[in-house]
């Protein structure tokens, strides 16, 4: 039988955060949902300034930290993550679950050294954890797809390497996480295809009755060589099930 516990929610409004709040209500936990914003029934926290945190985690058992800020990743992710665990750690929480991103120690952008910096701060808080990466969501791959297409004709490197995995996935993996306790290390998931970036332009294009022209451009350098050679996949069970035509069918 799953324990109940009383979880905190960061990033709760987010794509990720919309999943795993029912999620979790679900599952019987008593789910505290937190935003910068103030929202009714929502508890009020800031990560960039501190304020509220400390209301905030109050009573807590689990903290699931989704929150982050790409734009002001420095303050926000890395300086903010540590605002939440130092009162975290004060009170007495037993359990954070920081969502990161499959490959950030090997692919060179500059939000995933940021990420990398983060989970060091999650690693050295002192509280029980689990760092969890994901996979892409296809909602991102859609994303870039349409805005590779914005001069008209789809410019993309055919051979970039994806595991797209459905947030819904991620949800599901985050209260198995919460039911098993902390691990002290890395939890990976994806979804349950490995696909080139070709091929899901090709059924992107069908889910869209698109028939645009695609002109294949080869992404430079490290970065490129990379994730054609798969960094942002995993080969670590269990995967989630929902695949990138099942996303297309609800999406188009």
């Amino acid at each position: 039988m799953t324990t109940t516990e009383t979880v905190l929610i960061t990033g709760a409004s987010g794509t990720l955060g919309s999943a795993v709040l029912p999620r979790l209500v679900k599952e019987g936990h008593e789910v505290r949902p937190a935003s910068r914003r103030t929202r009714p029934g929502w508890v009020t926290a800031d990560l960039l300034t501190g304020a509220g945190l400390d209301e905030a985690v109050r009573g807590v058992d689990t903290v699931v930290h989704l929150a982050s800020a790409p734009r002001r990743t420095r303050e926000t992710d890395v300086e903010g993550t540590r605002r939440l665990l130092a009162a975290a750690g004060n009170a007495g929480v037993r359990h954070v679950v920081f969502i990161s991103i499959i490959g950030i120690d090997r692919v060179p952008l500059p939000y995933y050294r940021l990420k990398v910096e983060t989970e060091a701060v999650v690693r050295a808080s002192g509280v029980p954890y689990t760092l969890l990466r994901a996979a892409q969501f296809p909602s991102l791959i859609d994303t870039v797809l349409t805005f590779s297409g914005k001069a008209g004709p789809l410019l993309i490197d055919r051979n970039l390497v994806f595991q797209p995995v459905a947030v819904e996935d991620v949800a599901d993996r985050i209260a198995a996480v919460l039911a098993e306790g902390p691990t002290g290390d890395v939890v990976e998931v994806a979804g349950p295809e490995t696909l080139r970036l070709g091929e899901m332009a090709g059924a992107w294009q069908r889910a869209r009755g698109s028939r645009r022209p695609v002109w294949p451009i080869r992404i430079p350098g490290r970065l490129g060589r990379e994730v054609r050679a798969g960094a942002l996949t995993t080969a670590v069970p269990p995967t989630g099930t929902r695949t990138w035509r099942d996303y297309l069918a609800a999406r188009y």
